[in-house]
C-alpha cells in the first residue's frame, strides 16, 4: 500500500508553529516510505479567509524543504486542490447519504436551535441535535442546510498516537455537512476529500478527538474504509498550562525567518517538539530525520513550547554551516541581516566580520547589533569603560596611561595579524602587571564599546592596525 499523507491548512492568517508542525509528520512519513504527500486548502470558512495567506503557507513549505506531491502550484490526478473549488464533488457525496436516509434537510431557524440549546443549560444535560431534528424535513436544495442523521452507537478505533480509544453513543450527534452558503463544513469535506485522494494516514491536532465518533460515522454511512488515524498533541505554551496561542509570545514563522532563524534549525526544532528517537540526539538534518521517524515515537502528551531553546537549535545550525560548509555558505544567507552602514563595505571585508563572529550569534538578525562597530565609529561612552567590573578600581588617570602603553606597544607591530597581536597583548601583561580580564577587557570597551565581542586579537586584525590604533588614542583623550 502506497502511504499518502496530507497537510491540509485554512488560508486564515499567519501560518503558526502548530501549523507547521502538522505538516512536518505527514511530510516525513510519506517520504520515509516513497509515498507522497498532498497540499490541499481548506478555505470553506469563506468569512475568516484571508487574501495572500494560500500564498505564505505554499511560501513556507517550500521555505522549510517540505516539497508537495499534488496541490497547488504542482497539479495532480486528484484535484481540485481547494475545497472552494470542490463544491460539485461534495454535493456529489452528500446526495449519496440523502438516498440511503442518512442526511436531511434541516429548516430549523438558528433562534430556535440556541433555544433548545438554552433548555440543555437549564436542565444541565449536553446538547444534541439530534433529540431535536425536525419530523417531517423538506426536501434538500442548496441554499439550505444539511445534516447527518446520526444513528448513535458505541465506536472504538485505534489512534497511532493515543492508543486505543471508544466511545459511548453520547457522542453522536446529526452534524452539519453543507451549511447554507453552499459549502461543506470542514467536518464533511475532508472525509470525502481524503476519501477521494487515496490518503491513507490523517494527521491533526488532539482537539479533534473528540469529533472522531461522527466522523467514523460518516466513514461507516458512506461505505469508506477508515484511514489511520494519527492525533497530535498541541504545543503548549511556555507556562505549559494551554495551547500555544498567538498571546503566548510565539510569533509567525515568517517572523521568524524575518529574524534570521534558519529553515534547518526550524524544521529541526519543530519535528523534535512532541518527538525523539529514543537517544540523546537533539541535531538531525531533514535527511535523518526522514530516516529515523516513526509515529510510535511521537509522544502522547504536550510539548511545551520554548523559544530559547529554538534559539540555542538556530545557533547550532548557524555554527554547523559554517563549519562544514564554509564561511560562503553561511555568507550567502546573511545578506538582509547585516546593519545599514555595511553596505558601504565589500563582500571580503564582511566575510572577514563573519569569520570571527558566526559562533557568538542566535539568530542571523544579532549581526546588527554585535557587528556595527566594525562599519562605523563607536560613541564613547566613559560611564561604560569606568563602570566596568574589571575597571571600576582603577583611577581615570590609571586608564588613561595603559591606554598610552597599550598604544605604544600595538604601534610597534609590524604585521598587525592576530598571532603578533597576541603575542604584543601577552608581552603587555607581564609589562603592566595587569590580569587579563583588566587589560583585555578595556582594549575590548575602547575599541568597539560593545557589550561583548570576539576573541580580542581577531576583533583587533579585522578593524586593523590604523583603525585600532585610533580608537584607543580618542578614547585616552576623552578621560
Amino acid at each position: 500500500m502506497e502511504i499518502v499523507t496530507r497537510f491540509a491548512p485554512s488560508p486564515t492568517g499567519y501560518i503558526h508553529i502548530g501549523n507547521v508542525r502538522s505538516a512536518i509528520y505527514p511530510y516525513l512519513l510519506a517520504r520515509q516510505n516513497n509515498g507522497k504527500m498532498i497540499l490541499r486548502i481548506e478555505d470553506t470558512d469563506r468569512a475568516r479567509y484571508v487574501e495572500g495567506a494560500t500564498e505564505l503557507i505554499e511560501d513556507t513549505l517550500e521555505w522549510l524543504g517540505l516539497n508537495w506531491d499534488e496541490g497547488p502550484i504542482v497539479g495532480g490526478p486528484n484535484g481540485p486542490y481547494f475545497q472552494s473549488e470542490r463544491k460539485e464533488i461534495y454535493i456529489k457525496w452528500a446526495k449519496k447519504l440523502i438516498e440511503s436516509g442518512r442526511a436531511y434537510a434541516d429548516p430549523t431557524p438558528p433562534e430556535k436551535i440556541e433555544e433548545y440549546r438554552k433548555e440543555c443549560n437549564e436542565k444541565k444535560i449536553p446538547f444534541l441535535y439530534r433529540n431535536y431534528r425536525p419530523e417531517n424535513p423538506p426536501e434538500w436544495e442548496e441554499g439550505m442546510p444539511l445534516r447527518f442523521k446520526a444513528e448513535p452507537k458505541s465506536y472504538t478505533w485505534t489512534d497511532e498516537v493515543m492508543g486505543e480509544m471508544s466511545t459511548g453513543p453520547e457522542m453522536l450527534d446529526d452534524i452539519i455537512l453543507i451549511k447554507k452558503d453552499g459549502f461543506p463544513t470542514y467536518n464533511f469535506a475532508h472525509i470525502v476529500d481524503d476519501a477521494e485522494m487515496g490518503v491513507t494516514h490523517v494527521m491533526r491536532g488532539v482537539e479533534y478527538l473528540s469529533s472522531t465518533p461522527n466522523y467514523l460515522a460518516l466513514y461507516e454511512a458512506l461505505g469508506l474504509e477508515r484511514p489511520k488515524l494519527v492525533s497530535l498533541p498541541h504545543i503548549l505554551a511556555p507556562q505549559g498550562n494551554k495551547k500555544l496561542g498567538k498571546r503566548d509570545g510565539a510569533k509567525s514563522v515568517t517572523e521568524y525567518r524575518d529574524d534570521g532563524v534558519l529553515s534547518e534549525a526550524m524544521l529541526n526544532y519543530l519535528a523534535c517538539l512532541g518527538w525523539n528517537d529514543g537517544t540523546e540526539q537533539e541535531i538531525y538534518t531533514k535527511d535523518e530525520l526522514i530516516q529515523k521517524f516513526s509515529l510510535g515515537r511521537i509522544q502522547n502528551s504536550g510539548a511545551r513550547y520554548d523559544e530559547t531553546k529554538l534559539f540555542w537549535y538556530n545557533g547550532q545550525w548557524i555554527r554547523k554551516i559554517f563549519d562544514e560548509n564554509g564561511a560562503d555558505a553561511l555568507y550567502a544567507r546573511t545578506t538582509d541581516f547585516w546593519p545599514e552602514v555595511a553596505d558601504n563595505y565589500d563582500d571580503e571585508y564582511k566575510m572577514r566580520v563573519l569569520a570571527i563572529i558566526y559562533d557568538r550569534l542566535k539568530t542571523l538578525s544579532d549581526l546588527r547589533s554585535m557587528t556595527e562597530y566594525f562599519f562605523t565609529e563607536p560613541r564613547i561612552d566613559l560611564d561604560m569603560l569606568i563602570n566596568n567590573k574589571f575597571l571600576k578600581k582603577m583611577s581615570e588617570s590609571e586608564i588613561e596611561g595603559l591606554l598610552k602603553q597599550v598604544v605604544k606597544k600595538l604601534s610597534d607591530v609590524d604585521d598587525f595579524t592576530a598571532d603578533n597581536i597576541q603575542n604584543a597583548l601577552n608581552e603587555l601583561l607581564t609589562e603592566t602587571n595587569k590580569k587579563p580580564a583588566e587589560l583585555f577587557s578595556l582594549i575590548r570597551i575602547a575599541v568597539s564599546f560593545a557589550p561583548f565581542s570576539p576573541a580580542l586579537n581577531l576583533t583587533l586584525e579585522v578593524l586593523g592596525k590604523n583603525i585600532t590604533l585610533a580608537r584607543l588614542n580618542a578614547v585616552a583623550s576623552a578621560i
